[in-house]
C-alpha cells in the first residue's frame, strides 16, 4: 500500500456522492455501488501521496467508470422490451454536495429520464460541473475534449433539461394522502375516483424488462390510465395486493407492493398542482434488489410502524 496507511481516512465520507454521480450516469443503483467499489479498489491501489485534491480524483474515475458502463450497456437498452426506468430507491437521497443548484437533490424519474436522453458525454458534463461542481478543465481531460466543447455540452444538457418541467414540492402530508388514495382508487378499479386523482394528460410507464407482464408502450391519458386500472381490477389482480411500504420512491410520493407473483413493484408518482401527471411503475426484479435490501433492513430493525399492510 502507498500514500497514507487508511485508504478509507478521504473514501468513506465521500462513498454517498460517488454512488449519487454514478446513479444519476447510470439509472442503476446497483450499478452504481459496484462503480463505487471499483473506485475504492483503484484508490487503495494508487499512490495517494501524489493526490492532492482527493474528491476530484474519486469523482473523475467514478465518471470515468460510468461512461465506460454506458457504453457496453447501449446495446442491451436498445434491445430493452418496453419502457425503461431507472432503478427505484426509497426515501430522499441526500444531495450530492452543498451547493445551491435547483436540481443538486432532484432523483425524480421524469429527472433521471431526461438524463438518460442526453449523450453520455453531455451528460457526464452536466452532472459534474453543475451538480458535483467539477472545474471544466478536469472534465475536459475526462472526455478528452477542450474545455470549450465542454462547455458546450453542458450547455446543451440545460436546455434540454430546461424543456422538461421542473418537479413540484408535494408536503409529506399530501404525498401520502394522494399516495394511499391512488393505491386505494386503483386496486377497487374505480373510474371516478381515479380521475379525480389523474391530470387529464397522466402518462403511464410501466417497466417490466420482458420479465413480468407490463405494458410495452406507455399509456396516455386519463380515460385510458383510468381503463387500464379499471380492467385489471375487474380481473381481480389488484383485489389482494398487500401494501408493504408508503413513502418516497425517488422523491416522488410512492408505494411498494407485494404482487400476486410474490414480488415487490414500486410506483411513484409526479404530482402536479394537485394531480398525478405521470406514474411510474417498477416491475422487473432485475431492478429490485435494492428495495427489498431496504425493505430487509427496515424489518430487521423492527420498524414494523414503517410498514402497512392493506391486504
Amino acid at each position: 500500500m502507498t500514500g497514507e496507511p487508511d485508504p478509507a481516512a478521504h473514501f468513506t465520507p465521500l462513498r454517498a456522492e460517488l454512488i449519487g454521480l454514478a446513479y444519476r450516469m447510470t439509472g442503476s443503483f446497483a450499478t452504481a455501488e459496484d462503480i463505487t467499489q471499483e473506485v475504492f479498489l483503484r484508490w487503495n491501489a494508487t499512490d495517494r501521496a501524489q493526490i492532492t485534491t482527493p474528491r476530484a480524483w474519486l469523482l473523475k474515475v467514478a465518471a470515468r467508470l460510468s461512461l465506460d458502463h454506458l457504453k457496453s450497456a447501449r446495446h442491451r437498452r436498445e434491445t430493452y422490451v418496453g419502457p425503461w426506468l431507472p432503478e427505484p430507491i426509497l426515501g430522499p437521497e441526500e444531495p450530492p454536495q452543498q451547493a445551491a443548484h435547483e436540481r443538486a437533490q432532484d432523483i425524480s424519474v421524469a429527472f433521471l429520464l431526461t438524463l438518460q436522453r442526453l449523450s453520455p458525454a453531455e451528460r457526464a458534463a452536466f452532472i459534474l460541473h453543475d451538480l458535483f461542481e467539477t472545474p471544466f478543465a478536469e472534465i475536459a481531460s475526462l472526455l478528452g475534449r477542450g474545455e470549450a466543447a465542454c462547455r458546450q455540452l453542458a450547455t446543451r444538457a440545460r436546455v434540454h433539461l430546461g424543456e422538461a418541467h421542473p418537479r413540484q414540492t408535494v408536503t409529506e402530508e399530501d404525498a401520502q394522502r394522494i399516495a394511499r388514495a391512488f393505491f386505494a382508487a386503483s386496486r377497487d378499479g374505480s373510474e371516478v375516483a381515479l380521475q379525480q386523482l389523474l391530470a387529464g394528460d397522466v402518462v403511464l410507464h410501466t417497466d417490466g424488462g420482458g420479465i413480468r407482464n407490463a405494458a410495452l408502450n406507455p399509456i396516455h391519458g386519463v380515460d385510458k390510465v383510468t381503463r387500464f386500472f379499471a380492467g385489471l381490477s375487474r380481473k381481480g389482480r389488484l383485489s389482494h395486493v398487500p401494501l408493504l411500504h408508503l413513502g418516497r420512491v425517488n422523491g416522488l410520493p410512492g408505494y411498494i407492493t407485494l404482487e400476486a407473483d410474490g414480488l415487490p413493484q414500486t410506483t411513484a408518482l409526479d404530482v402536479r398542482d394537485g394531480r398525478i401527471v405521470a406514474i411510474y411503475v417498477v416491475r422487473n426484479p432485475e431492478k429490485l434488489g435494492a428495495v427489498q435490501a431496504r425493505l430487509s433492513e427496515t424489518f430487521a430493525a423492527g420498524q414494523q410502524d414503517a410498514v402497512t399492510n392493506c391486504s
